[in-house]
Protein backbone atom coordinates (compact mmCIF):
# COMPACT_ATOMS: atom_id res chain seq x y z
CA UNK A 1 0.00 0.00 0.00
CA UNK A 2 1.47 3.33 -1.02
CA UNK A 3 0.57 6.99 -1.31
CA UNK A 4 3.07 8.92 -3.42
CA UNK A 5 2.85 12.72 -3.23
CA UNK A 6 4.47 14.93 -5.84
CA UNK A 7 4.28 18.36 -7.42
CA UNK A 8 5.78 20.53 -4.73
CA UNK A 9 8.36 23.20 -5.44
CA UNK A 10 9.44 26.79 -5.11
CA UNK A 11 6.99 29.39 -6.41
CA UNK A 12 6.65 33.13 -5.94
CA UNK A 13 3.91 34.39 -3.69
CA UNK A 14 0.78 34.74 -5.80
CA UNK A 15 1.73 31.79 -7.96
CA UNK A 16 0.17 28.37 -8.40
CA UNK A 17 1.11 24.73 -7.95
CA UNK A 18 -0.75 21.46 -8.36
CA UNK A 19 0.05 18.60 -6.04
CA UNK A 20 -0.71 15.01 -6.91
CA UNK A 21 -1.04 11.95 -4.71
CA UNK A 22 -1.01 8.58 -6.45
CA UNK A 23 -2.48 5.71 -4.46
CA UNK A 24 -1.85 2.02 -4.91
CA UNK A 25 -2.48 -1.26 -3.16
CA UNK A 26 -5.84 -0.48 -1.59
CA UNK A 27 -9.13 1.22 -2.33
CA UNK A 28 -9.13 4.58 -0.63
CA UNK A 29 -12.38 6.30 0.26
CA UNK A 30 -11.95 9.71 1.86
CA UNK A 31 -8.62 11.29 0.95
CA UNK A 32 -7.14 14.46 2.28
CA UNK A 33 -4.25 16.87 2.31
CA UNK A 34 -2.54 18.12 5.42
CA UNK A 35 0.52 20.33 5.84
CA UNK A 36 3.23 20.89 8.39
CA UNK A 37 5.33 24.02 8.66
CA UNK A 38 8.63 24.07 10.59
CA UNK A 39 8.00 24.08 14.33
CA UNK A 40 4.27 23.59 13.93
CA UNK A 41 1.87 20.67 14.14
CA UNK A 42 0.46 19.01 11.05
CA UNK A 43 -2.79 20.73 10.10
CA UNK A 44 -5.76 19.96 7.92
CA UNK A 45 -5.95 21.53 4.45
CA UNK A 46 -8.64 19.77 2.40
CA UNK A 47 -10.50 16.49 2.06
CA UNK A 48 -12.73 14.77 -0.50
CA UNK A 49 -15.03 11.77 -0.54
CA UNK A 50 -14.52 8.95 -2.99
CA UNK A 51 -17.32 10.17 -5.24
CA UNK A 52 -16.00 13.72 -5.10
CA UNK A 53 -19.43 14.95 -4.07
CA UNK A 54 -18.27 16.30 -0.71
CA UNK A 55 -15.20 18.44 -0.11
CA UNK A 56 -14.07 20.38 2.92
CA UNK A 57 -11.39 23.02 3.30
CA UNK A 58 -9.53 24.79 6.06
CA UNK A 59 -10.65 28.39 6.35
CA UNK A 60 -7.14 29.56 5.51
CA UNK A 61 -7.27 28.04 2.01
CA UNK A 62 -10.94 28.42 1.03
CA UNK A 63 -11.31 30.11 -2.32
CA UNK A 64 -7.64 29.52 -3.21
CA UNK A 65 -7.18 25.73 -3.10
CA UNK A 66 -9.25 23.06 -4.83
CA UNK A 67 -9.15 19.34 -4.08
CA UNK A 68 -10.20 16.83 -6.73
CA UNK A 69 -9.66 13.20 -7.60
CA UNK A 70 -9.56 10.83 -10.55
CA UNK A 71 -10.50 7.36 -9.34
CA UNK A 72 -9.57 5.79 -12.68
CA UNK A 73 -6.02 6.97 -12.03
CA UNK A 74 -6.20 6.44 -8.26
CA UNK A 75 -4.97 9.98 -7.83
CA UNK A 76 -6.05 12.95 -5.74
CA UNK A 77 -4.99 16.49 -6.60
CA UNK A 78 -4.63 19.78 -4.78
CA UNK A 79 -4.70 22.85 -7.01
CA UNK A 80 -3.17 25.74 -5.09
CA UNK A 81 -3.64 29.26 -6.42
CA UNK A 82 -2.69 32.66 -5.01
CA UNK A 83 -0.06 31.07 -2.82
CA UNK A 84 1.03 32.99 0.25
CA UNK A 85 4.23 32.75 2.31
CA UNK A 86 2.18 31.18 5.11
CA UNK A 87 1.35 28.27 2.78
CA UNK A 88 5.01 27.22 2.94
CA UNK A 89 5.08 23.71 4.43
CA UNK A 90 5.52 20.04 3.70
CA UNK A 91 2.24 18.77 2.27
CA UNK A 92 1.07 15.23 3.05
CA UNK A 93 -1.73 13.23 1.53
CA UNK A 94 -3.73 10.83 3.63
CA UNK A 95 -6.06 8.03 2.66
CA UNK A 96 -8.84 6.25 4.50
CA UNK A 97 -9.64 2.63 3.63
CA UNK A 98 -12.90 2.49 5.61
CA UNK A 99 -15.94 3.08 3.39
CA UNK A 100 -18.13 4.10 6.31
CA UNK A 101 -15.94 6.98 7.40
CA UNK A 102 -16.69 10.44 6.08
CA UNK A 103 -14.17 13.05 4.90
CA UNK A 104 -12.18 13.81 8.02
CA UNK A 105 -10.46 16.98 9.09
CA UNK A 106 -8.30 15.35 11.75
CA UNK A 107 -5.19 13.18 11.50
CA UNK A 108 -6.89 10.12 13.00
CA UNK A 109 -9.36 10.11 10.13
CA UNK A 110 -6.71 8.57 7.86
CA UNK A 111 -4.89 5.26 8.11
CA UNK A 112 -2.27 5.69 5.38
CA UNK A 113 0.02 8.61 4.62
CA UNK A 114 2.30 9.66 1.80
CA UNK A 115 5.86 10.84 2.28
CA UNK A 116 5.22 14.56 1.85
CA UNK A 117 6.20 17.15 -0.73
CA UNK A 118 7.72 20.55 0.03
CA UNK A 119 5.93 23.73 -1.05
CA UNK A 120 7.81 26.99 -0.63
CA UNK A 121 6.31 30.41 -1.42
CA UNK A 122 8.72 33.03 -0.13
CA UNK A 123 7.61 36.57 0.52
Amino acid sequence: VQLQASGGGLVQAGGSLRLSCAASGRTFYAMGWFRQAPGKEREFVATITRSGAITRYADSVKGRFTISRDNAKNTVYLQMNSLKPEDTAVYYCGGNTAPSTGPGTTLNGYDYWGQGTQVTAPA
